[in-house]
Order: C-alpha cells, then sequence, then structure tokens
C-alpha cells in the first residue's frame, strides 16, 4: 500500500552537528551511509559522547561528505562553523574552537563505513518523521513554525493521507522505499532536551520538550531497522507492506 513519498533524507556526518540533507544516498546495515559515522568523546565521561546535551551550539556546526561515497572509505567530511569558518574532519584548530567552547577535553573518533557502531546512531537504525504529525505537534505546541531538524530524523515523509500519528500503528510492519531498501518500524522515539535548540541559533526553548511530554508521552518519530539495503533517493515512493 503507498502511503507517501520521502520529502527529505537527512544524516550527520558528525554526531550532533547540523544534518546534511542529500538528494540520495545508501542506507547501509546500521542506516543512512556515514550517519553519526565522526564524533567527539568527551573526556570528562569516560566513554561517552559530546552531544548538543552538554554543549548546545553543536547543533550550528555544518558538516558534509564531499567527494565519492566509496564502500571502504568515506569521502572527506568538510565543517563550517557558526562563524563560516571552513575545516576539514581532524583539524586541530577545530578541535581546540570545540574544547574551548564547551570547557571540555575531546578526543576524536571515526567508524569505517561498514561498521558504525549502533550506539552511536542512537539506539536504531533509522529514525522517521511524518510532515502530518510535525503539522500536528506545531498545532498542539501553538508556534508559528516548527523546525523538523529539532528532531534529527533521517528521513521525513510526505504522506499521501495527512493523518497524526498515523505511524505509530505500524509497529512490527515492513515498510519499502523506492525499489530496494527496506525496514521494520519498530518503536517510539522518547525525546530529550535536544529537540528544544534550535538548529540554526542553538537558541533553547523548553516549551516544545514540555509539550511533548505532556501531550504525547515524551513520543515523537518512529525508530526503523533496515532490513535490505540500497538506494534511496528524494522523492521515492514509501510502501508499507503486507
Amino acid at each position: 500500500m503507498l502511503i507517501g513519498h520521502i520529502r527529505e533524507i537527512v544524516r550527520h556526518p558528525v554526531k550532533s552537528f547540523y544534518g546534511e540533507s542529500v538528494q540520495k544516498t545508501r542506507v547501509m546495515e546500521y542506516g543512512l551511509y556515514g550517519d553519526r559515522s565522526h564524533a567527539f568523546l568527551d573526556e570528562k565521561r569516560p566513554g561517552k559522547f559530546l552531544t548538543i546535551t552538554q554543549f548546545p551550539e553543536m547543533v550550528r556546526y555544518k558538516s558534509r561528505f564531499v567527494g565519492e561515497e566509496l564502500e571502504k572509505a568515506y569521502p572527506k567530511v568538510e565543517i563550517m562553523t557558526p562563524e563560516g569558518k571552513i575545516f576539514n574532519w581532524g583539524d586541530e584548530e577545530l578541535t581546540k574552537e570545540i574544547e574551548n567552547k564547551s570547557k571540555r577535553k575531546i578526543s576524536l573518533v571515526t567508524y569505517s563505513p561498514s561498521n558504525v557502531p549502533l550506539g552511536v546512531i542512537e539506539e536504531e537504525h533509522l529514525q522517521l518523521v511524518t510532515d502530518a504529525s510535525l503539522q500536528k505537534l506545531k498545532q498542539i505546541w501553538g508556534k508559528t513554525e516548527i523546525d523538523y531538524r529539532r528532531f534529527r530524523p533521517n528521513l521525513l515523509i510526505s504522506l499521501k493521507e495527512k493523518l497524526p500519528f498515523v505511524e505509530e500503528k505500524w509497529f512490527g510492519r515492513r515498510v519499502r522505499i523506492g525499489n530496494e531498501v527496506e525496514i521494520e518500524l519498530k518503536r517510539h522515539c522518547e525525546r530529550c532536551m535536544i529537540i528544544t535548540v534550535n538548529p540554526e541559533s542553538a537558541e533553547r526553548d523548553s516549551t516544545l520538550l514540555k509539550t511533548v511530554v505532556k501531550e504525547r508521552n515524551n513520543h515523537f518519530g518512529v525508530y526503523a531497522s533496515v532490513i535490505k539495503t540500497g538506494e534511496i533517493h528524494v522523492g521515492d515512493e514509501v510502501l508499507l507492506l503486507e
């Protein structure tokens, strides 16, 4: 059954940085190609990542892959700071800037295209939100605008029938995207303070999280696991399988 199409594809080459919107990419066994494949480790909290939770301004750093997406090695990761400076991943000046601003000692970690661990990407392979649910949440929140990037999804789906939160009824069901990719919808995405951070300005608004907690039992968006890998494109049809 046709349920909609892919409106946006977003990956995050660097964990907690601003997402990169792409027209096409590959879905790997762990999720979108290169999603959260580069990250900062927070030396104040051994074994933990530095994220927007500890340093909200991370969301204003924009990362993107530049070059061919190879299976054995990532293309160059280019980063633009909030001030417009351009760095490559691993540049010492960028690392020092992040350390100074966050007031934390950090180290860098990079995972290979074939081996991105689940904990980096969060708790499942992919996160989805729908346009109908986003519109309904905006009404509930009472604001004139809501940026879907607050929720850091991989896929924004435009539904054929604009039924808010209908995706939550599909847990355990499989979905095909385009001609190759299949995913299985697994469970709710529980929210945290990250959604309170404006992805453009890094300004905080706690009322969004309070609204999601009160009106949605702290749920918005759904997690999915990858069943069949392949290439996806913006505009691809999304079908709910029997």
